[in-house]
Parts: C-alpha cells; structure tokens; sequence
C-alpha cells in the first residue's frame, strides 16, 4: 500500500503543474476551496471529517491523503476521522469500505 506521505507528494506535484499550467482554472478554484473550507456555520475541522467521507465514496486516494492530514492539522481525533470512513462505507457500501482502510494508512503516516 502507498506510503500517504508519497501520495500527499504526488497530489502536491500535480497541483504544481496545474497551476503552471492553468493558472486563471487554478485560482478560481482554489478560492473556491479556500471560502469553502474556512469556518463557518461549519468548522473547519468538521468539513475536513466531511471532506474525508465524501473522498471514502468516491475512492480518491489523493482526497484521502490531502483531507486526512488538513482534518488532523485542524483538530480531528482517529475515532473521528474512522466513524466517518464507516458512514462512508455505509453509504457507499463494500468499494467504499476498502477505501477506509486508506484512512487508517494515512492516519498513521501522519501521525508519524
């Protein structure tokens, strides 16, 4: 299984070429992100835990990776970012659930 520090890597050098690339696309998006993921009426650290769900069921193992680390920068627990993988799995059923596993991996990567 991928070392998730490598796979924070390999997101962050796309991104890079993105940007370079695609500056104006770039930009636009991550100011969207930027608004979206500041606190609000939801913290910051709740939409991380959300953001980790959501990359579980669609099964983006870069989403993982980069919502896992911003969800333990911003103050999640393990047990917070787990019982969001398993509502993943619930709702995204056993491809899900192999994903989650991504998240115990990262969790421990980080935590390093």
């Amino acid at each position: 299984m991928d070392d998730m520090n490598q796979v924070l890597g390999e997101l962050q050098g796309s991104i890079q070429d993105l940007q370079k690339e695609y500056p104006d696309f770039m930009k636009a998006f991550h100011g969207f992100m930027d608004t979206t993921e500041n606190d609000g009426a939801i913290s910051k650290k709740n939409k991380e835990i959300i953001c980790v769900s959501l990359s579980v069921v669609k099964q983006c193992k870069w989403c993982i990776a980069f919502h896992v680390k911003n969800a333990l920068n911003a103050g999640a627990s393990k047990e917070e970012l787990m019982e969001a993988s398993f509502v993943a799995a619930l709702m995204g059923g056993g491809p899900a659930m192999m994903y989650a596993q991504l998240v115990v991996k990262a969790i421990k990567d980080f935590s390093n």
